[in-house]
């Protein structure tokens, strides 16, 4: 279960999409005055280095944010597009994209003193490097290393004192039983506190679960008269090809979602325009495409 490293995919299309919409949220759910508890159940290291080993060995972010901070549109990046573009920058130096901040560190870097981030991580070696990550903010109690199952983990920490909180929960999903994990703990936390927003990033593969999930959060969503968001980001075909020695050649995650419960009224504007400028700038075939829908 520990053979996950956010490392190898760090900047890839699935955080282009993912961190745009996870901005676009604080963005607006940090202007108001009352205290916002924000929890991040599988946080990983916290910062990634784009010319590292692991980074080197996947090449995800040459095909995601490499290849779009290194395009030139015919028309300016939508604004979530570009306030994306511009948080990254603010961890690199100069021109060089050598940084890459993972949820832990584009969430702080938004929170002001009152508040509070709680980071969930249970793989050993991850564990270490985002304490020690995080220990370089100097944020004092406003951040929480957890070293547990984010699950689980959770469940104490609903409703919040301040009962104002996001909830971000983007597992590896290489452990078939993270979908139905998902779905139950969304699922509970509604019942804890149905008032919170919920953003769930899930991958888009020939798998029944992850095809399902969507539709499950979907249901609860409307059984409980709750808004909703969901939105996709298509770069390739999913088939798989043979190269010329015949050999099978597996495409990679070719799509993702963000499903959202409780989303920011804001945020449906946002996406709808950086979204077409996505699959623009990162598609890779024709079957790039992208879709926004919305209910409740």
């Amino acid at each position: 279960m520990f053979s996950y490293r956010h490392a190898f995919h760090a900047g890839n299309h699935a955080d282009v999409l993912k961190h745009t919409t996870l901005l676009a949220v604080l963005r607006h759910m940090t202007q108001k005055e009352a205290a916002l508890n924000v929890f991040d159940t599988h946080a990983g290291a916290g910062l990634y280095k784009l010319d590292g080993d692991f980074a080197k060995t996947s090449e995800e972010a040459a095909e995601g944010f490499l290849k779009l901070v290194a395009s030139k549109p015919d028309t300016p990046f939508a604004p979530a597009l570009q306030d994306y573009i511009d948080m990254v920058a603010g961890f690199n130096a100069g021109n060089t994209w050598s940084v890459y901040p993972g949820s832990p560190f584009i969430i702080q870097s938004l929170l002001s003193g009152r508040d509070k981030l709680k980071l969930f991580e249970l793989h050993p070696t991850d564990t270490k490097t985002l304490i020690a990550n995080v220990a370089q903010l100097e944020a004092g109690r406003q951040v929480t290393v957890l070293r547990e199952d984010g699950f689980e983990g959770l469940k104490k920490f609903l409703p919040p004192p301040s009962r104002r909180a996001l909830v971000l929960c983007d597992p590896s999903y290489e452990v078939k039983n993270d979908y139905m994990r998902v779905a139950s703990m969304v699922a509970d936390s509604m019942l804890r506190f149905a008032t919170g927003t919920y953003a769930v990033w899930y991958p888009i593969i020939p798998r029944p679960e992850a095809h399902d999930l969507p539709k499950k959060l979907k249901t609860m969503a409307n059984k409980a008269g709750k808004s909703w968001l969901h939105a996709t980001l298509t770069v390739k075909s999913s088939k798989l090809t043979t190269d010329e020695q015949g050999e099978v050649v597996r495409p990679g995650l070719p799509a993702s979602g963000m499903f959202l419960i409780n989303p920011p009224h804001t945020l449906k504007a946002a996406l709808k325009d950086a979204l077409p400028q996505m699959v623009k700038l990162l598609g890779q075939d024709a079957n790039a495409t992208s879709t926004l829908d919305s209910g409740g």
